[in-house]
């Protein structure tokens, strides 16, 4: 008889803080649960479902209000010290010291963590062995690429052997060979030392891969078992239909998108459109929806049943952090420049740093109205290609133009001309929503009634709440707003660097069909993004590694390259990565 007590047991545990608005917020609402021992867990939701602040009183770092909560067999309410010494926690953004070494932050975090010298040899040799990093103990964190650092992170996190692993969104920001790493580290580590696993994940193919989801929203489990169990939800209900010919995937799924009273949840994918339909929809008004596209049934994920649980749950009240999608109609733009001809034209595009080349005679266009993704692993050179195509860095050689303006010679120009939604959100988190969008209105030059116009009618196109003050706004209103201030000036272009890295399913999904309306009323998109699904929304995708250009196309043809036809694209991007890694490691070993 096993008397292994559970990793995790909860009874009706709650935890509230004050809210923006200063009314009280309902986290955790009297969850309750429990995981057994050499267990791998997943927790998914939402941006706002619980999932950090569960995550963290499991870590013994906050105090619930109410309920009980032990972990390991212990009452954390009484030894909240004794649970942290036998669990390793990995926060969303673990704190690397990036001015030291690889060497230098593995040995800090064993000092901190009491590690004994004579254990510390063999340790170091096998967490740097299976994270891949024995190459670069010399290298600071600070110049290491997201994937490395991430790696690097969970190796310090792993320096003592803990009885349980916790990790918040470990690959948040991630490319998908480096996701594909870190979840083999993780189930080496369960398969050699019957490690006790809890992640949270806004990637479900990731909880996928765990032997039980539990499935949050607004603070409350939904719902909870193994993946098969929790697909079983969405069992019939599950199609995929192809477009008329001609018709981009990611239109027929913005018609769908639109209308909920049929359909669930659409997403493009591998030139078709994969969609939940709402139980006992009407079969003549589906039909007549999808304009009598040949449709089919189609086996069920786990994304489905997650969609389908997030929607039954809002019963149409909404959801704070995931903003609906945007009406059909986008906001207007400029209609300058040069007809049907491409509005980014790159030549032989060159940039080095010193001695180093991070973006090597990259050449390609885009043509006006097209959405273009610009992927690649971390380190590829795919942001130093983005950011002198934004005119924020200079080409070291080469040329590039952008909506007709020489980018070697006249940045200020085409500045004018493009939009800009970086990574992170860069806005000004102590003003209001009206302040932000006012100010951003007079940098891009707009003045008087001009602008107070433009400002009140993008907040009302984006559906915004101008009285906000920006910071308090969720995760996903936050990228909207930063997408209404990159488009204040009605530019032609729109560059997105990574815009939805972190956020969940619901959230992507308005952010892209904001994007979808916005091609179809003439912006050009270029996109940056690790989640490989989002290239089926693009009419033509480029992939960089080590700052070379390895294939460019649209995503059926990239596919086809790689030899993964009917595959996720996520496997086509691993396979064109992997050959010309492997073509190039050929090429120096024969020289």
């Amino acid at each position: 008889m096993n008397d292994t007590p559970p990793s995790v047991v909860i009874k009706a545990l709650s935890k509230t803080f004050d809210g923006p608005d200063g009314k009280p917020f309902q986290a955790i609402d009297g969850i309750s649960l429990s995981i057994p021992p050499g267990t791998l867990a997943a927790v998914v939701g939402p941006d706002g479902a619980g999932k950090t602040t569960l995550m963290r009183m499991m870590a013994g770092l906050l105090r619930p209000d109410g309920g009980r909560l032990h972990v390991l067999g212990i009452d954390l309410a009484e030894d909240a010290q004794e649970v942290q010494n036998r669990i390793s926690y990995m926060p969303q953004r673990f704190g690397l010291y990036e001015d030291l070494s690889v060497q230098e932050n593995l040995d800090l975090y064993a000092d901190l963590h009491g590690v004994p010298a004579d254990v510390r040899v063999e340790r170091f040799s096998r967490l740097l062995a299976m994270t891949d990093l024995a190459h670069f103990t010399d290298r600071p964190a600070g110049k290491l690429s997201g994937g490395m650092k991430q790696k690097l992170g969970l190796a310090c996190t792993l320096v003592r052997v803990p009885d349980l692993l916790l990790l918040d969104e470990p690959s948040v920001g991630v490319d998908p060979l480096s996701r594909r790493d870190l979840w083999e580290i993780i189930e080496q580590l369960i398969e050699s030392d019957g490690l006790s696993v809890i992640v949270s994940t806004a990637y479900m193919d990731e909880a996928e891969r765990c032997d039980h989801v539990f499935v949050m929203n607004r603070g409350m489990l939904l719902a909870d078992g193994t993946p098969d169990e929790l697909k079983a939800g969405a069992r019939g209900l599950t199609h995929v239909v192809s477009p008329d010919d001609g018709v981009p995937a990611r239109d027929l799924q913005a018609r769908m998108i639109d209308a909920p009273e049929l359909v669930v949840d659409a997403v493009p994918s591998g030139g078709q459109v994969r969609f939940i339909c709402q139980p006992g929809c009407n079969e003549a008004a589906l039909k007549a929806l999808l304009h009598d596209c040949d449709c089919q049934p189609r086996e069920e994920e786990l994304e489905d049943a997650f969609m389908l649980l997030l929607h039954q749950h809002d019963d149409g009240h909404g959801d704070a952090s995931s903003p609906p999608p945007l009406a059909s109609q986008a906001p207007a733009v400029a209609t300058n420049g040069n007809g049907d001809g491409p509005v980014i034209v790159v030549r032989d595009l060159v940039r080095r740093f010193g001695d180093f080349t991070a973006v090597a005679n990259t050449s390609f266009e885009v043509k006006r109205g097209e959405i273009f993704g610009l992927l690649g692993p971390n380190g590829a050179g795919k942001t130093t290609t983005f950011r002198m195509l934004c005119g924020l860095l200079p080409a070291t050689s080469g040329e590039l133009l952008v909506a007709g303006v020489n980018l070697r010679n006249a940045r200020a120009a085409a500045r004018a001309r493009i939009g800009y939604v970086a990574q992170k959100f860069s806005l000004y988190s102590n003003l209001s929503v009206y302040e932000n969008l006012d100010f951003f209105g007079g940098a891009y030059g707009l003045r008087g009634k001009e602008r107070r116009d433009r400002v009140n009618e993008i907040i009302r196109q984006f559906d915004l709440d101008p009285d906000v003050h920006s910071g308090n706004l969720p995760l996903g209103y936050k990228q909207r707003l930063a997408m209404a201030a990159g488009l204040l000036h009605q530019p032609e272009i729109l560059f997105l660097d990574e815009p939805t890295s972190g956020i969940d399913p619901l959230a992507r999904r308005a952010f892209w069909r904001t994007i979808t309306a916005l091609s179809q009323s003439g912006v050009t998109v270029v996109v940056t993004t690790h989640f490989m699904e989002e290239a089926e929304y693009c009419d033509r995708i480029a992939i960089q590694d080590a700052g070379r250009l390895l294939a460019l196309g649209t995503p059926r043809g990239v596919r086809e390259r790689s030899g993964i036809v009917s595959g996720h694209m996520n496997e086509a991007f691993i396979a064109i990565v992997e050959k010309a890694r492997a073509a190039e490691a050929e090429g120096q070993e024969a020289a």
